[in-house]
Protein backbone atom coordinates (compact mmCIF):
# COMPACT_ATOMS: atom_id res chain seq x y z
CA UNK A 1 0.00 0.00 0.00
CA UNK A 2 1.34 3.44 -0.95
CA UNK A 3 0.54 6.63 0.89
CA UNK A 4 -1.78 9.14 -0.76
CA UNK A 5 0.51 11.25 -2.96
CA UNK A 6 -1.43 14.39 -2.04
CA UNK A 7 -0.02 14.01 1.46
CA UNK A 8 3.44 14.59 0.00
CA UNK A 9 2.98 18.34 -0.40
CA UNK A 10 4.12 19.07 3.19
CA UNK A 11 6.96 16.59 2.71
CA UNK A 12 8.26 18.58 -0.25
CA UNK A 13 7.98 21.73 1.82
CA UNK A 14 10.03 20.10 4.57
CA UNK A 15 12.62 19.05 2.03
CA UNK A 16 13.09 22.60 0.85
CA UNK A 17 13.41 23.82 4.43
CA UNK A 18 16.27 21.36 4.91
CA UNK A 19 17.97 22.61 1.76
CA UNK A 20 17.74 26.17 3.05
CA UNK A 21 19.11 25.23 6.47
CA UNK A 22 21.84 22.81 5.33
CA UNK A 23 23.09 23.83 1.89
CA UNK A 24 26.63 22.54 2.49
CA UNK A 25 27.64 19.18 1.00
CA UNK A 26 28.81 17.98 4.43
CA UNK A 27 25.19 18.09 5.59
CA UNK A 28 23.73 16.59 2.43
CA UNK A 29 22.66 13.28 3.95
CA UNK A 30 20.12 15.17 6.06
CA UNK A 31 18.28 15.78 2.80
CA UNK A 32 17.06 12.18 2.99
CA UNK A 33 15.14 12.87 6.20
CA UNK A 34 11.86 13.88 4.51
CA UNK A 35 11.81 10.61 2.54
CA UNK A 36 11.73 8.79 5.89
CA UNK A 37 8.77 10.62 7.41
CA UNK A 38 5.78 8.29 7.95
CA UNK A 39 3.63 10.00 5.33
CA UNK A 40 6.40 9.55 2.74
CA UNK A 41 6.89 5.80 3.24
CA UNK A 42 4.98 2.64 2.37
CA UNK A 43 2.30 1.51 4.77
CA UNK A 44 1.70 -2.09 5.76
CA UNK A 45 5.26 -2.58 6.96
CA UNK A 46 7.02 -2.94 10.31
CA UNK A 47 10.50 -2.32 11.63
CA UNK A 48 10.92 -5.66 13.36
CA UNK A 49 14.59 -5.24 14.29
CA UNK A 50 16.17 -1.96 15.40
CA UNK A 51 19.89 -1.52 16.04
CA UNK A 52 20.69 -5.22 16.32
CA UNK A 53 24.39 -5.88 16.86
CA UNK A 54 25.92 -8.27 14.34
CA UNK A 55 29.42 -7.72 15.76
CA UNK A 56 31.13 -5.52 18.35
CA UNK A 57 31.42 -1.81 17.68
CA UNK A 58 29.09 1.14 16.97
CA UNK A 59 29.14 0.63 13.18
CA UNK A 60 28.13 -3.02 13.45
CA UNK A 61 24.39 -2.69 13.87
CA UNK A 62 21.49 -3.47 11.54
CA UNK A 63 17.76 -2.91 11.12
CA UNK A 64 15.17 -5.36 9.79
CA UNK A 65 11.95 -4.44 7.97
CA UNK A 66 9.10 -6.82 7.15
CA UNK A 67 5.52 -6.86 5.89
CA UNK A 68 3.03 -6.38 8.72
CA UNK A 69 1.11 -9.41 7.50
CA UNK A 70 3.49 -12.35 7.60
CA UNK A 71 2.67 -15.98 7.11
CA UNK A 72 5.09 -18.32 5.40
CA UNK A 73 8.78 -17.34 5.40
CA UNK A 74 9.50 -14.42 3.04
CA UNK A 75 12.40 -13.78 0.67
CA UNK A 76 15.22 -11.66 2.06
CA UNK A 77 16.98 -8.60 0.62
CA UNK A 78 20.22 -7.44 2.21
CA UNK A 79 20.46 -3.81 1.06
CA UNK A 80 23.78 -1.91 1.25
CA UNK A 81 23.64 1.88 1.09
CA UNK A 82 26.24 4.04 -0.61
CA UNK A 83 28.10 7.20 0.31
CA UNK A 84 31.51 7.03 -1.34
CA UNK A 85 32.70 4.48 1.26
CA UNK A 86 33.16 7.35 3.73
CA UNK A 87 29.63 8.28 4.83
CA UNK A 88 26.19 6.80 5.31
CA UNK A 89 23.75 5.71 8.02
CA UNK A 90 21.24 2.90 7.94
CA UNK A 91 18.57 5.25 9.32
CA UNK A 92 18.74 7.33 6.13
CA UNK A 93 17.38 4.38 4.12
CA UNK A 94 14.29 3.44 6.10
CA UNK A 95 12.25 4.30 3.00
CA UNK A 96 14.11 1.57 1.07
CA UNK A 97 13.54 -1.00 3.80
CA UNK A 98 9.84 -0.25 3.91
CA UNK A 99 9.51 -0.13 0.11
CA UNK A 100 10.88 -3.66 -0.23
CA UNK A 101 8.91 -4.86 2.80
CA UNK A 102 5.75 -3.56 1.15
CA UNK A 103 6.54 -5.87 -1.77
CA UNK A 104 6.80 -8.87 0.51
CA UNK A 105 10.51 -8.98 1.38
CA UNK A 106 12.18 -9.12 4.77
CA UNK A 107 14.82 -6.43 4.34
CA UNK A 108 18.07 -5.97 6.25
CA UNK A 109 20.01 -2.68 6.23
CA UNK A 110 23.30 -2.68 8.13
CA UNK A 111 25.82 -0.03 9.03
CA UNK A 112 29.45 -0.84 8.27
CA UNK A 113 32.79 0.82 8.98
CA UNK A 114 33.82 3.65 6.69
CA UNK A 115 36.90 5.47 5.45
CA UNK A 116 39.05 6.80 7.13
CA UNK A 117 38.51 4.31 9.98
CA UNK A 118 39.00 1.48 7.50
CA UNK A 119 40.10 0.91 3.90
CA UNK A 120 39.38 -1.78 1.34
CA UNK A 121 38.58 -4.60 2.02
CA UNK A 122 37.28 -4.02 5.56
CA UNK A 123 33.94 -2.48 4.53
CA UNK A 124 33.35 -5.64 2.49
CA UNK A 125 34.30 -7.81 5.43
CA UNK A 126 31.77 -6.00 7.61
CA UNK A 127 28.97 -6.71 5.16
CA UNK A 128 30.04 -10.35 4.90
CA UNK A 129 29.77 -10.45 8.69
CA UNK A 130 26.29 -8.93 8.40
CA UNK A 131 25.32 -11.71 6.02
CA UNK A 132 26.49 -14.24 8.60
CA UNK A 133 23.97 -12.67 10.98
CA UNK A 134 21.31 -13.08 8.29
CA UNK A 135 22.24 -16.72 7.84
CA UNK A 136 22.00 -17.42 11.57
CA UNK A 137 19.05 -15.24 12.55
CA UNK A 138 16.78 -14.12 9.74
CA UNK A 139 14.32 -16.98 10.19
CA UNK A 140 13.40 -15.50 13.59
CA UNK A 141 12.21 -12.37 11.74
CA UNK A 142 10.15 -14.19 9.13
CA UNK A 143 12.83 -14.44 6.44
CA UNK A 144 13.77 -17.50 4.40
CA UNK A 145 17.57 -18.03 4.44
CA UNK A 146 17.21 -20.07 1.24
CA UNK A 147 15.92 -17.05 -0.71
CA UNK A 148 18.47 -14.30 -0.17
CA UNK A 149 19.19 -11.45 -2.58
CA UNK A 150 21.72 -8.63 -2.39
CA UNK A 151 21.01 -5.04 -3.39
CA UNK A 152 22.81 -1.74 -3.11
CA UNK A 153 23.25 1.79 -4.41
CA UNK A 154 26.47 3.51 -5.51
CA UNK A 155 29.33 2.36 -3.25
CA UNK A 156 26.79 -0.05 -1.75
CA UNK A 157 26.16 -1.49 -5.20
CA UNK A 158 29.90 -2.10 -5.49
CA UNK A 159 29.90 -3.81 -2.09
CA UNK A 160 26.94 -6.03 -2.99
CA UNK A 161 28.43 -7.05 -6.33
CA UNK A 162 31.83 -7.79 -4.79
CA UNK A 163 30.32 -10.05 -2.12
CA UNK A 164 28.67 -12.03 -4.91
CA UNK A 165 31.81 -12.18 -7.07
CA UNK A 166 34.55 -12.95 -4.55
CA UNK A 167 33.66 -15.97 -2.37
CA UNK A 168 36.60 -15.37 -0.04
CA UNK A 169 34.73 -12.66 1.87
CA UNK A 170 31.75 -14.87 2.69
CA UNK A 171 33.95 -17.89 3.32
CA UNK A 172 35.95 -15.94 5.91
CA UNK A 173 32.79 -15.52 8.00
CA UNK A 174 31.39 -18.98 7.41
CA UNK A 175 28.59 -17.76 5.16
CA UNK A 176 27.16 -20.61 3.11
CA UNK A 177 24.07 -18.77 1.89
CA UNK A 178 23.32 -19.06 -1.80
CA UNK A 179 22.91 -15.56 -3.25
CA UNK A 180 20.10 -15.91 -5.80
CA UNK A 181 20.63 -12.54 -7.45
CA UNK A 182 22.09 -9.05 -7.07
CA UNK A 183 20.36 -5.74 -7.80
CA UNK A 184 22.83 -2.86 -8.18
CA UNK A 185 21.89 0.80 -8.69
CA UNK A 186 24.32 3.45 -9.95
CA UNK A 187 27.32 1.31 -9.10
CA UNK A 188 31.03 1.52 -10.01
CA UNK A 189 32.41 -1.75 -11.39
CA UNK A 190 35.40 -0.72 -13.53
CA UNK A 191 37.14 2.35 -12.10
CA UNK A 192 40.87 1.60 -11.99
CA UNK A 193 43.15 3.57 -12.10
CA UNK A 194 41.97 5.44 -9.01
CA UNK A 195 41.74 9.05 -10.12
CA UNK A 196 39.76 10.87 -7.42
CA UNK A 197 40.30 11.46 -3.72
CA UNK A 198 37.47 9.36 -2.27
CA UNK A 199 38.42 6.38 -4.41
CA UNK A 200 42.13 6.72 -3.63
CA UNK A 201 41.36 6.97 0.07
CA UNK A 202 39.30 3.77 -0.03
CA UNK A 203 41.38 1.67 -2.45
CA UNK A 204 44.81 3.29 -2.80
CA UNK A 205 46.51 0.85 -0.41
CA UNK A 206 45.12 -2.29 -2.03
CA UNK A 207 48.06 -4.62 -2.83
CA UNK A 208 46.30 -5.84 -5.99
CA UNK A 209 44.24 -2.92 -7.30
CA UNK A 210 43.04 -4.84 -10.34
CA UNK A 211 41.56 -7.38 -7.93
CA UNK A 212 39.32 -4.70 -6.46
CA UNK A 213 37.44 -4.31 -9.76
CA UNK A 214 34.24 -6.31 -10.24
CA UNK A 215 34.73 -6.42 -14.00
CA UNK A 216 37.86 -8.54 -13.44
CA UNK A 217 36.20 -11.06 -11.13
CA UNK A 218 33.34 -12.47 -13.20
CA UNK A 219 33.28 -16.28 -13.26
CA UNK A 220 30.83 -18.98 -14.27
CA UNK A 221 29.59 -19.00 -10.66
CA UNK A 222 28.52 -15.35 -10.72
CA UNK A 223 24.82 -15.03 -9.80
CA UNK A 224 22.32 -13.20 -12.03
CA UNK A 225 22.51 -9.42 -11.84
CA UNK A 226 20.22 -6.47 -12.34
CA UNK A 227 22.19 -3.32 -13.17
CA UNK A 228 20.42 0.04 -13.32
CA UNK A 229 21.67 3.58 -13.76
CA UNK A 230 20.58 7.03 -14.77
CA UNK A 231 21.82 8.00 -18.20
CA UNK A 232 23.09 11.38 -16.99
CA UNK A 233 24.77 10.19 -13.78
CA UNK A 234 27.65 12.66 -13.15
CA UNK A 235 29.26 10.57 -10.39
CA UNK A 236 29.42 7.07 -11.89
CA UNK A 237 29.10 7.37 -15.63
CA UNK A 238 26.62 5.15 -17.45
CA UNK A 239 29.51 3.55 -19.34
CA UNK A 240 30.60 1.84 -16.12
CA UNK A 241 27.37 -0.16 -16.11
CA UNK A 242 27.58 -0.79 -19.84
CA UNK A 243 31.07 -2.28 -19.64
CA UNK A 244 30.27 -4.50 -16.69
CA UNK A 245 27.01 -5.68 -18.26
CA UNK A 246 28.85 -6.61 -21.45
CA UNK A 247 31.44 -8.59 -19.45
CA UNK A 248 28.64 -10.51 -17.73
CA UNK A 249 26.96 -11.26 -21.06
CA UNK A 250 30.21 -12.36 -22.65
CA UNK A 251 30.73 -14.72 -19.70
CA UNK A 252 27.30 -16.28 -20.07
CA UNK A 253 25.87 -14.67 -16.91
CA UNK A 254 22.30 -13.43 -16.86
CA UNK A 255 22.15 -9.65 -16.63
CA UNK A 256 19.15 -7.36 -16.75
CA UNK A 257 20.02 -3.73 -17.50
CA UNK A 258 17.86 -0.66 -17.05
CA UNK A 259 18.92 2.81 -18.17
CA UNK A 260 16.67 5.54 -16.78
CA UNK A 261 16.77 8.32 -19.31
CA UNK A 262 17.65 11.78 -18.06
CA UNK A 263 18.24 10.79 -14.43
CA UNK A 264 21.42 11.12 -12.41
CA UNK A 265 23.09 9.42 -9.47
CA UNK A 266 20.72 9.70 -6.52
CA UNK A 267 17.35 9.50 -8.27
CA UNK A 268 17.28 5.70 -8.77
CA UNK A 269 17.56 4.92 -5.05
CA UNK A 270 15.27 7.78 -4.02
CA UNK A 271 12.66 6.55 -6.50
CA UNK A 272 12.43 3.27 -4.60
CA UNK A 273 10.53 5.16 -1.91
CA UNK A 274 6.87 6.11 -2.09
CA UNK A 275 7.57 9.83 -2.39
CA UNK A 276 9.34 9.72 -5.78
CA UNK A 277 8.25 6.34 -7.13
CA UNK A 278 6.23 8.03 -9.83
CA UNK A 279 9.47 9.26 -11.40
CA UNK A 280 10.77 5.85 -12.52
CA UNK A 281 9.81 2.17 -12.09
CA UNK A 282 13.02 1.12 -10.35
CA UNK A 283 11.28 -0.74 -7.50
CA UNK A 284 9.01 -2.67 -9.84
CA UNK A 285 11.95 -3.49 -12.10
CA UNK A 286 13.98 -4.76 -9.15
CA UNK A 287 11.14 -6.87 -7.76
CA UNK A 288 10.47 -8.34 -11.20
CA UNK A 289 14.12 -9.36 -11.41
CA UNK A 290 14.01 -10.97 -7.96
CA UNK A 291 10.83 -12.80 -8.93
CA UNK A 292 12.50 -14.13 -12.07
CA UNK A 293 15.07 -15.86 -9.87
CA UNK A 294 12.85 -17.41 -7.24
CA UNK A 295 11.73 -14.72 -4.79
CA UNK A 296 8.14 -15.93 -4.79
CA UNK A 297 7.85 -19.44 -6.23
CA UNK A 298 4.05 -19.30 -6.12
CA UNK A 299 3.77 -15.79 -7.50
CA UNK A 300 4.26 -12.27 -6.14
CA UNK A 301 1.75 -11.77 -3.31
CA UNK A 302 2.01 -7.97 -3.29
CA UNK A 303 0.82 -6.04 -6.32
CA UNK A 304 3.04 -3.09 -7.14
CA UNK A 305 0.99 0.07 -7.64
CA UNK A 306 2.71 3.02 -9.29
CA UNK A 307 1.43 6.19 -7.61
CA UNK A 308 0.30 9.21 -9.52
CA UNK A 309 2.63 12.21 -9.45
CA UNK A 310 1.99 14.26 -6.31
CA UNK A 311 0.51 17.70 -6.50
CA UNK A 312 3.31 19.89 -7.76
CA UNK A 313 4.38 22.94 -5.85
CA UNK A 314 5.49 26.07 -7.69
CA UNK A 315 9.04 25.70 -8.98
CA UNK A 316 10.10 28.59 -6.78
CA UNK A 317 9.09 26.57 -3.70
CA UNK A 318 10.17 23.03 -4.69
CA UNK A 319 12.79 23.11 -7.45
CA UNK A 320 13.51 19.42 -8.04
CA UNK A 321 16.79 20.17 -9.82
CA UNK A 322 18.09 21.92 -6.72
CA UNK A 323 17.23 18.91 -4.57
CA UNK A 324 19.24 16.62 -6.85
CA UNK A 325 22.18 19.02 -7.04
CA UNK A 326 22.39 19.14 -3.26
CA UNK A 327 22.35 15.36 -3.02
CA UNK A 328 24.91 14.84 -5.76
CA UNK A 329 27.17 17.37 -4.04
CA UNK A 330 27.92 14.66 -1.46
CA UNK A 331 30.04 12.79 -3.96
CA UNK A 332 33.18 13.15 -6.00
CA UNK A 333 33.22 11.53 -9.45
CA UNK A 334 34.42 7.93 -9.45
CA UNK A 335 36.12 8.07 -12.83
CA UNK A 336 36.49 10.38 -15.82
Amino acid sequence: MTRNPLLLRPILMALMVLIAIHPAPSMALSLLDPFNLPAAMDAGTSKVGDGIAYADGPRHKLDVYAPEQRGTPAPVVYFIYGGGWNRGERSDYQFVGRALAARGFVTVIADYRLVPEVRYPEFLEDNANGLRWVQDNIAQYGGDPNRVFLAGHSAGAYNAVMLALDPSFLREYGVTLSILGVAALSGPYDFYPFEYGEVRDAFGDAPNPQGTQPINLVTSDTPPMYLATGTTDPIVRMQNTERFAQKLKDSGIWVTTKYYNGFGHMEPVIAMGAMWRWRMPVLDDMVSFFQMFGAFPSGVPYVAVAPEPPEQLPESIAPMDQIIQQMDAMFQPIQK
